[in-house]
Order: C-alpha cells, then structure tokens, then sequence
C-alpha cells in the first residue's frame, strides 16, 4: 500500500493524501500524465474508469466514467489550471452528467498533486481544496476517502509495469465503446516536433502514407478552426487512389486539435477525431480518440488494418524526427 497518511483539516477545508513509491518521479509521473494508465487505478477496484479525454496542458479537460458492479455509472471531469510538468499539476475536478456536461448538484473541488524525488523512489502529494464544509462532509459521506484509499493501493502494479507503456510499442487501438476508439502510440521526439510533423504538409506527405506503396500527392492543411482540410493519395505507379476530407474543429497548439474525417465520395457520416500530445518519458505520448457514428463502421474500419497503416506511418515519422 504506497499511502503513508491522509490528514483532514476542518479550518482550512482540506484533505490530503501522502503516498511513496519505488520508482522514479518520471515514472509515476507518466502514470498520471497516460490515460491508458491512469485508469487503471483512477477508480477503485469495484469502480474502474474510462478515460475519454485527457487533454493534461493549461486549459486541457479530462472527462471520465467510472462503472460500478451492477451496472451503475458515474461521470467526472478535470479541468486543468496548472501544469508544471514532471514536477506538479492542479485540476478543479467535478461530477458530470451522462451527456459529460457538468453536475451542478454536486460539489465541485480544486485539486493539487505534487511530485518529488526521496531516497528509495518518488513521493506524491495530493490536496484536496473544498469550497465549503457542507462539500468536504458531503463528499466524505460519499465515501471519497475510501474510495482514494482503494484506488491508490493500485498503481503500484500500474508504475511496475513499464513494458506495457514504454517508448517502441506499436500502435495501439483500444475500444472504448460502441463508437469510442483510443489509438496511442509514444512517438521518440518532443511535443513540438510532433506537432509541426502533423502542421506541415512537407513533412506530412512524408510519413502519414500508411503501408509501403503509396503516395500523397495532395495534402491541404486546416490551420485555423472552421477551415477544410483534404488528403489524398495514390499508389506507386498508378492506379485508383483515396482520400479524406473534413474540418477543423479545435486547435490548441501544440497539445490539441480536433477535427472532422469523412472518405472523399463516400456518402455516410464520418467522424469526429481528438489528437491529444503529452510529453512523457522516451517522448511524446500521441493519442487520437476517433467517434464513430456506429459501431458498425466502427468494426468495418478497425478490420482494414488502419492501426497497422498507423504504425508504419509513425515507424517512419519517427525516422524523420531521429534524422
């Protein structure tokens, strides 16, 4: 069990969770800053989350759910106001609705964590902040200090588990629901590498060509919300080519944008793409959580081997950025 105390303080409306751990701050650090990770022990056990967004930059959102044994749910959010990275962040985190929008009727409350090397590992520090002492019993009554205790006791086995989230994994594609799918993949190169590889068509064109064979001989990049963009490309020596086009919907360089895809000459609704970067240790963790109008066309696209198109295309990016 990594808590070592958890202490209440009435007058200043606090609670605050201390906890040790035998790894390195890097490590523990990445443990917060992955949502593939940081669901794993977010909830407690009985509890577990789903992370659908982690976007952990100054004005980036979290938005979760937690699904208990007999088919409850309970939605929350994080709203980033600090991120110093490696070092500390603080989130007001809050209850949502099933449409992820805020709940008002329950408390919302600031959160600080804060990390620090010890001799034997990494220490983290967690505080709670409550508006009112209403919200701090309401919540205790809640069973929010059980509830920390139960999922704290798991991340040892999360931060021991390096293999499974280290840098020279290939792509990978989680399915999150009917229609929500999480591709993540640590790209060796920093944010702002990574980020202009995907602003610049120069570049693009080089590596976002999926398997060997193919060619990009149109790339219209989308560099302001509400413009198009358009893809396109065509194989090696001729033939019938493809492409996709849609808009942009978000742009929060260099951590986040969002955007619509749909097949050029393919009637149908499309999609609603969220690429997320976060520095992390061996690089930049990239994540794309795709919408999908169906979960049909959400099996239908998973079966044409786009998440090993995908890791061709970052193997290559990757040498771009090395060279």
């Amino acid at each position: 069990m990594p808590i070592t105390e958890i202490s209440k303080d009435l007058d200043s409306l606090t609670m605050t969770v201390v906890a040790e751990f035998p790894v390195p701050v890097e490590r523990l650090w990445d443990a917060y800053a992955d949502p593939r990770q940081l669901e794993r022990f977010w909830g407690p056990p009985t509890w577990p989350a789903t992370f659908h967004r982690h976007d952990m930059a100054v004005g980036g959102r979290s938005a979760y759910t937690m699904h208990g044994p007999q088919g409850e749910a309970s939605s929350g959010f994080w709203e980033f106001l600090a991120v110093d990275p490696g070092r500390s962040f603080e989130v007001r985190d809050g209850f949502a609705g099933a449409d992820g929008a805020e709940n008002p009727e329950l408390p919302d409350m600031r959160m600080t964590f804060v990390f620090e090397p010890t001799p034997t590992g990494s220490r983290m520090t967690n505080t709670t902040y409550f508006a009112s002492l209403q919200a701090l019993e309401q919540l205790l009554e809640m069973g929010m200090e059980q509830g920390t205790t139960e999922a704290m006791g798991q991340i040892d086995a999360v931060v021991a588990d390096l293999a499974s989230f280290a840098a020279g994994r290939a792509t990978e594609a989680q399915v999150l629901s009917d229609t929500l799918v999480r591709f993540s993949r640590v790209i060796r190169g920093s944010v702002e590498q990574v980020w202009r590889a995907h602003q610049d068509p120069d570049l693009v064109q080089r590596w976002l060509l999926g398997p060997d064979g193919w060619t990009m001989p149109v790339c219209e990049i989308a560099t302001e919300v509400g413009q198009s963009y358009r893809y396109e490309w065509a194989p090696v020596g001729g033939g019938e080519g493809f492409g996709f086009e849609g808009e942009l919907l978000e742009h929060q360089p260099p951590v986040r944008s969002v955007t619509t895809e749909r097949m050029i000459g393919v009637p149908g609704e499309g999609t609603r793409n969220e690429l997320t970067l976060t520095p992390c240790s061996g690089g930049t963790l990239l994540t794309i959580l795709v919408t999908y109008p169906s979960a049909e066309v959400r099996d239908m696209v998973l079966a044409t081997g786009m998440t090993g198109g995908m890791e061709t295309s970052y193997q290559r990016l990757e040498a771009i950025l090395a060279a």
